[in-house]
């Protein structure tokens, strides 16, 4: 699913449109002579209502102006024919398949993967194995000298040893003989995997085929995983053109105040650059192994024990750190990971399964005959062409032989002949002519059943067909959205001039000042400082004069800052000089303000982005207003009034 989809529900405040109508459900009103109905925006406006983050949009009367302005949209998007373009049919189409694959799955199969796979990745694996190569495609008689072969090393290894045997066989091309390491769920095809969280510690695994080949699998050692972790962290990182704050010397500053026994989060919402976490005193989400983009920080994180624990300062690609453990435990509740691991499941070779289970499902609904039909007329025309891909139907191939029926469905010899014609590229894995048509068969009717099940999901599922209408109304609203309004910028230059000219007032830079803040939890030593600076000592004089190697009483912040800057108490006067001492951030501050930045009118270049993003809004506004004089909205109040009455319940 795109991007642009979540943008578009945001926009239309997921309105949905509805296939049917009871034949009691009120007109609320009436686009151009389209009707639309009262049922539909109850349940959009209910659907919504705890999304609306401006309270006058719960109001009846003000979400029904948008919502009849996202009908005027809508219909001047199919007025101009966005509906019809390619690109819009094709993505709709896209879509509507992924959407599909989400409502026909087997639960049963499905959950049973999903509670084995939690149980696997609660737990890593230390394996070796020894591979005897074979391909899928290989004769039966290759196959069975690969099997014979693993068969003898696993005889081997149990008398010899397995690592003996290992790594005396191995050579890198036919066999294999590797130390695979630790391994949880999900890191391995499903075949080895399996093979390896059934096997006990110290036991060899009996001999199991993947597409690679025969293995055996030695299992050396099961432990618990990592699990997961939850911390808090101060960051610092280099800015441009800062000469004062260096991080890596600042960091160690605060480190050493945390050792002096000052609070670690009063400290994050100081100095860290983190400007998600540092509000919170530097917490983080929580985080299982591999999920971070940095592996310094996942292994100092991994590497505290105990809460509370604190690292000593490291550097990452992101900056400096001090982390701070807050929790840890082994993995995530299941039903917290569930979701997750239904999508690693589907993607994973476990899917077979759940595929399986599926045409078993449709099979019965569409009431679909087991009995493979007779295929031996496809048979007689395959030959090798199919191999080298030149392969055609012969002339006068039976096109309108009836070959299988689903649901109200029949297909003909001329579907199944299309199927093969098609699937003369790719991977063929060589066999006898029966065997080849049979799993060609087999594919085809699974792939049948899966789309003539998306043919229909639309009028055999409500829920599926709201949701469908939802993306397919979202996706033309964008369309129409990026077309007349979103691409602005490029084609309307002179009118966005113009409007900053109209609206110069609305961009100004607010009063700032270039200042030095220094911090402490002492306010006897920002006495000392207030003193040093109005004696006009440079700031690295006084930091070595109060602090010491073992002992920091002050941190400096130096820069251009607003009046909301969080290192600025929120009473501070903007005015040159030395301020009083403020209890700020449960510590205390005082401020040197060298210069004061007095408000300054942008230029349309410094504000460009604030104004196209203006513009774009009055532009919108004057269009709707434009295309509610183009079509004729006639609204029933009864019915509204009635919707008002039901919502009020």
């Amino acid at each position: 699913m795109k991007l642009k989809y979540f943008l578009t529900l945001l926009v239309a405040f997921l309105i949905v449109n509805i296939n049917a109508q009871s034949e009691n459900d009120d007109i609320l009103f009436v686009v151009d002579n389209e009707p639309v109905y009262t049922s539909e925006f109850i349940r959009v406006y209910n659907k919504n209502l705890d999304l609306v983050q401006d309270e006058s949009q719960k109001n009846v009367d003000e979400y029904l102006k948008l919502f009849t302005s996202y009908k005027l949209k809508l219909r001047e998007a199919k007025e101009l024919g966005f509906h019809n373009k390619p690109s819009y049919k094709r993505e709709l189409a896209n879509y509507k398949k992924q959407l599909a694959k989400s409502f026909m799955k087997d639960t049963k199969v499905t959950n049973a993967l999903v509670e084995e796979a939690y149980e696997r990745i609660s737990y890593d694996v230390k394996a070796n194995h020894i591979l005897v190569k074979v391909a899928e495609s290989a004769n039966s008689q290759d196959t069975l000298k690969a099997y014979n072969q693993i068969v003898s090393l696993r005889e081997r290894a149990l008398k010899e040893g397995f690592d003996s045997v290992r790594k005396e066989v191995h050579n890198g091309q036919t066999l294999f003989g590797e130390e695979l390491g630790y391994f949880s769920g999900f890191k391995m095809v499903y075949k080895f995997e399996t093979a390896a969280f059934n096997t006990n510690v110290g036991d060899i695994s009996q001999p199991f085929r993947t597409r690679f080949g025969y293995h055996i699998v030695n299992v050396l050692d099961k432990r618990k995983s990592r699990g997961e972790r939850t911390v808090a962290h101060i960051m610092l990182v280099n800015k441009k053109g800062d000469t004062i704050n260096k991080p890596e010397v600042k960091i160690q500053e605060i480190y050493k105040k945390i050792q002096q026994g000052e609070d670690f989060a009063a400290l994050a919402k100081q100095f860290s650059d983190d400007k998600s976490s540092a509000p919170k005193g530097g917490a983080l989400a929580p985080f299982s192994s591999g999920q971070l983009s940095s592996p310094e920080f996942e292994n100092v994180a991994f590497g505290l024990d105990n809460k509370d624990d604190i690292s000593v300062p490291f550097k990452s690609a992101y900056g400096w750190h001090i982390v701070k453990l807050i929790n840890k435990k082994l993995i995530p509740p299941f039903e917290a990971m569930k979701p997750e691991l239904e999508v690693k499941v589907k993607r994973d070779d476990r899917s077979k399964l759940i595929d399986e289970a599926l045409n078993e499902t449709l099979m019965k609904q569409y009431k679909v005959n087991k009995a493979i039909p007779d295929l031996n007329y496809f048979v007689s025309i395959m030959n090798e062409d199919y191999f080298k891909r030149s392969w055609k139907l012969p002339s006068d191939f039976n096109n309108d032989n009836p070959l299988l029926k689903i649901g109200k469905k029949q297909f003909y010899y001329r579907d199944f002949g299309d199927f093969l014609l098609k699937g003369q590229k790719g991977r063929l894995v060589r066999t006898d002519f029966k065997s080849f048509v049979i799993n060609k068969y087999n594919a085809f009717l699974s792939e049948s059943l899966v789309k003539y099940k998306e043919e229909n999901l639309e009028y055999e599922n409500e829920e599926f067909a709201h949701i469908l209408a939802e993306y397919r109304d979202g996706l033309l609203l964008f369309d129409l959205m990026e077309n007349t309004i979103w691409n602005a910028s490029k084609t309307d230059s002179v009118d966005i001039q113009n409007y900053y000219d109209s609206h110069k007032e609305n961009y100004v830079l607010p009063e700032r000042i270039n200042a030095v803040v220094a911090s402490s939890t002492k306010q006897k030593t920002l006495k000392k400082v207030s003193k040093l600076l109005e004696q006009g000592m440079p700031i690295d004089e006084i930091k070595n004069l109060v602090n010491s190697n073992d002992k920091i009483e002050v941190i400096f912040t130096a820069g251009i800052m607003e009046s909301n800057d969080k290192a600025l108490p929120k009473s501070i006067p903007f005015k040159n000089g030395i301020s009083k001492i403020y209890n700020h951030n449960e510590s205390f501050v005082l401020v040197q303000v060298k210069e004061v930045l007095t408000k300054t009118q942008q230029t349309f270049e410094e504000s460009k982005g604030k104004v196209v993003s203006d513009y774009q809004n009055f532009k919108e506004e004057n269009w709707i207003n434009g295309l509610r004089e183009k079509y004729n909205v006639v609204l029933d109040q009864q019915a509204l009034n009635r919707v008002k009455s039901q919502l009020n319940n």
